[in-house]
């Protein structure tokens, strides 16, 4: 990946609504769209890539098909203040934990976690709280999603098979 800044231009921009829209859509069927040809269209998400701007293409799926039925935002309180590169080495410790970034606020981090159920959530918390420097947690399970087309309201990945198999 390139750190250099890119040029970004309107048709950039039109190619780049067009993926997150549908990320299948062909470049051909962009092209029509906004007057380039295919391999015009090629050659700029190519570019949009190399350069980072595009950082890859993910499927969208219904989380419950993938045994996730259960989902919550933890705020984490933290001993002192723990570095976000050690908050980091823990989530990804727990595969249920979807999301995790540091906020501002009263929370150091918050956490976006997916579980079976609610038992398996509660599993989950358990595992959290137990690390050394975690001071509290407060939890805010999800009934439904206002926005269902949303990126956080569909999964990129299946439950794992050791998530599967705890309680």
């Amino acid at each position: 990946m390139n750190s250099r800044p890119a040029s970004f231009d309107e048709l950039d921009r039109k190619i780049i609504t067009a993926l997150m829209a549908n990320s299948r859509t062909s470049f051909a069927e962009i092209g029509t769209t906004i007057g380039l040809s295919a391999t015009a269209i090629k050659r700029r998400v190519d570019r949009l890539r190399e350069t980072g701007v595009i950082t890859g293409f993910t499927a969208t799926v219904q989380p419950s098909a993938l045994g996730w039925r259960t989902e919550a935002y933890v705020e984490v309180y933290c001993e002192g203040a723990a570095p976000p590169r050690r908050l980091a080495e823990v989530v990804r410790h727990h595969p249920e934990i979807t999301a995790a970034m540091t906020v501002t606020g009263g929370a150091d981090a918050l956490l976006h976690v997916r579980a079976r159920d609610v038992g398996h959530f509660e599993e989950v918390l358990e595992r959290i709280r137990a690390e050394p420097f975690i001071r509290k947690t407060i939890s805010v399970m999800v009934l439904s999603h206002l926005i269902p087309e949303s990126p956080e309201a569909g999964a990129s990945h299946p439950a794992p098979q050791a998530a599967a198999d705890v309680r």
